[in-house]
């Protein structure tokens, strides 16, 4: 992102955008001690902003969203360009500049694609911290051509403009040249502008308007292969049109989906202007807009009413600056109070789980074993066979374990093009309750445009009680359009955080987190894998908490509609940490208070189970070994397992086995799979004549971590 400078006389040429931009990406040695900036009156606003960062600094050297305890590069780096525009060094400099370097999204978990934009902020916020970023000229020198995208999330197979760019500007942060940038890279760019000037994600011959984050992205690119000057009266024009009545931008001229006014776009439109010398046609009325979005707290939210964050606030005092200075601030005395007051929660709510997209095959059994053992109210089924839901609860409600299992399915090959911006799968993630008519699935067929996906599965699936579940999407340009429009006309109930490929998705798309107490963050389990006995790594690791008076599906949706929801997560991926988004901050703290009621780990009546034991007979469909005649007793013990539902490393091992007090000697069958993994693991007894009546089966086990012994009995009836 090349930050415009302030201008002079108003007339900015290409010769100006080339300094300008080359100006804006070096750090000035700027005074500790000064206390205003030049034209400032006050400096009254100056302590309140540096307030708001300062209470997001964290122990690790960075500076955190709001509700997190962690810092993030992007909220880090946001926080730099704030002390940047106000021409102060941050606190504690050196642990800041050593958190930039060392805390890159992905040392959490390398994820399948480069998303280079996290290397351009580290580069920008190093130079902005007048520090070296000479490291990254190798991995900068190696991006020569458009990257690689899969089709399986983009039927088109089309790279993510605002990634691909990032090749270019991060050439110009650290001087290099652009001369060994492949023809293929500039052609990307290039078949991406419109005859109006503006850009976006796919190629301009395929229709759809530009978007103004893309249209920023673009032409930063192009100053980068020294074309800045081109189709500029046409640009102007197009960005001019974005402006709305209150003074706000959107995403383009009178767009027909989410056409809501936010910072970010009216942050890109100034940008674009600015660097053309122009400034917005209803100057004044955009002064006001940014101005409304000024919180009590010294920060800036997206939109009117919404709560401050890093990223915001360092966008809204950039177009102030531009705008005419920050002496508008100093005048002004403008705040914009919190949409509402703290609300009390009513006094007999209470707290529920529920897992989203674990297993929807496999043993019923087990599944109703881990939901007694893990205190699972709601256990919803990914992709479930016809039947299994009706076995399970079948299962559970003979044993007289409270847990409801729901539908919860991912439509796959499910691809939804918006004209401008792709055809990317990954829309449809659904949740219903069991035994309701929620339509077909949209998946197999032709792509359909959001209009018809609303109508084909949103509007049916609603109806019926149900509803859309936003996994991810890289194409943040893209994925705002959905979420806005959810926001506006319903759609997506809730936004993935934890999952079981992606530790974080706010972490890799850290864009979400602006969604903050708009929309409910989940855990999803999105459950890999034949059986729910080889799940457990993940059931144990995190999970979603909701407040409701009970665990039913009103319950939950009602949770949904509050926000009284909170996403956990506590294992070896989170570094046995407690990692949480929640909704409202009321929720929040009733969940952090109350934590022994729901914690998993170290606590003796929620426990991962040792074992499982389950009399498997003739007519028993769902379940692993079952037997032509009489009883086959199946015993599985705890084992680690892979991401994709995969038993590998053993924790629990099978010593002895009885069937009616006599020890028999079990079958092992341990199928093998890839990288030390198997297929599946259980050892059997059958019985071909028991006799009718009662019988018991006896397992004894020992934990292979501390050595102890425990039996492990169920009944079963002939």
């Amino acid at each position: 992102m090349l930050w415009g400078v302030k201008q002079g006389n108003g007339k900015f040429g290409r010769r100006d955008f080339l300094k300008a931009a080359a100006a804006a990406m070096s750090m000035a040695s700027i005074s500790k001690d000064a206390m205003a900036l030049p034209g400032s009156r006050s400096t009254l606003w100056i302590s309140n902003v540096l307030s708001y960062l300062e209470g997001l600094r964290r122990a690790d050297g960075g500076y955190a969203w709001p509700d997190q305890p962690r810092s993030h590069l992007t909220s880090s780096f946001a926080a730099i360009g704030c002390y940047h525009l106000l021409e102060r060094v941050p606190p504690n400099k050196k642990s800041l500049v050593e958190f930039v370097r060392t805390h890159h999204p992905f040392r959490i978990k390398k994820l399948e694609r480069d998303l280079k934009v996290f290397e351009f902020q580290q580069i920008q916020s190093l130079l902005w911290l007048g520090e070296d970023a000479g490291s990254f000229r190798e991995q900068v020198k190696s991006w020569r051509k458009p990257s690689v995208y899969p089709r399986q999330y983009e039927q088109d197979g089309y790279p993510i403009l605002r990634f691909e760019v990032m090749a270019l500007l991060c050439r110009r942060l650290l001087g290099l040249s652009t001369d060994d940038i492949s023809a293929e890279l500039i052609e990307y760019i290039d078949i991406r502008r419109r005859g109006n000037g503006s850009f976006n994600n796919t190629p301009a011959g395929e229709g759809g308007d530009g978007h103004v984050m893309n249209t920023w992205w673009g032409l930063q690119a192009l100053a980068a292969l020294n074309r800045s000057g081109e189709k500029r009266e046409e640009t102007i024009a197009w960005v001019q049109g974005c402006q709305l009545a209150d003074g706000g931008f959107t995403y383009q001229p009178k767009p027909t989906l989410a056409g809501i006014a936010d910072i970010t776009y009216a942050w890109a439109a100034a940008r674009i202007l600015e660097i053309y010398g122009v400034q917005p046609a209803r100057r004044k009325a955009c002064i006001e807009y940014v101005l409304s979005l000024r919180n009590e707290d010294g920060g800036f939210g997206d939109r009117q009413g919404w709560p401050s964050n890093p990223v915001a606030t360092y966008r809204g005092l950039d177009i102030i600056r531009g705008l005419g200075g920050f002496e508008l601030l100093s005048s002004s005395r403008r705040r914009q109070k919190r949409r509402a007051q703290r609300r009390r929660l009513p006094k007999d709510l209470r707290i529920f789980t529920i897992q989203i997209e674990a297993h929807g095959k496999g043993s019923p059994a087990d599944a109703v074993e881990l939901a007694r053992a893990l205190r699972i109210d709601l256990w919803g089924a990914k992709n479930s066979a016809p039947g299994w839901i009706a076995a399970a609860q079948a299962v559970a409600d003979r044993r007289k374990v409270p847990v409801t299992f729901f539908v919860a399915n991912e439509e796959y090959g499910t691809f939804v093009r918006v004209p401008g911006l792709g055809t990317y799968s990954h829309t449809s993630d659904i949740i219903a309750p069991a035994n309701v008519e929620f339509g077909p699935s949209p998946a197999g067929g032709q792509a359909v445009s959001w209009e018809e996906f609303r109508r084909r599965r949103l509007v049916p699936l609603q109806k019926a009680g149900g509803r859309l579940i936003w996994q991810f999407n890289e194409n943040e340009e893209l994925t705002r359009l959905y979420l806005d429009d959810s926001l506006k006309r319903g759609g997506y109930a809730a936004i993935s955080t934890f999952h079981f490929g992606n530790p974080d998705f706010t972490n890799s798309e850290p864009f979400l987190k602006h969604y903050w107490q708009q929309i409910p963050f989940v855990a999803l389990q999105d459950a890999h894998g034949n059986e729910p006995w080889w799940w457990g790594d993940q059931l144990t690791g995190f999970r979603t908490l909701f407040l409701a008076k009970e665990p039913t599906w009103s319950g939950w949706l009602k949770a949904l509609e509050e926000n009284w929801v909170v996403a956990v997560r506590y294992d070896s991926v989170s570094g046995y940490e407690t990692w949480m988004h929640g909704g409202v901050p009321e929720a929040v703290e009733f969940v952090r208070g109350r934590e022994q009621q729901w914690r998993w780990w170290d606590n003796p009546r929620i426990k991962r189970p040792l074992v499982s034991i389950v009399a498997v007979k003739p007519n028993d469909q769902w379940e692993t070994a079952r037997p032509k005649r009489g009883v086959t007793v199946r015993v599985r013990c705890c084992r680690d397992n892979t991401l994709r539902g995969l038993p590998k490393a053993p924790r629990i091992e099978l010593i002895e086995l009885f069937v009616d007090g006599r020890k028999v000697v079990p079958k092992l069958v341990a199928p093998k799979a890839q990288w030390g993994a198997y297929r599946d693991y259980y050892h059997f007894c059958n019985v071909a004549q028991p006799a009718p009546g009662r019988h018991t089966a006896t397992a004894v086990v020992r934990s292979l971590k501390t050595q102890t012994v425990s039996k492990h009995t169920i009944e079963f009836i002939i």
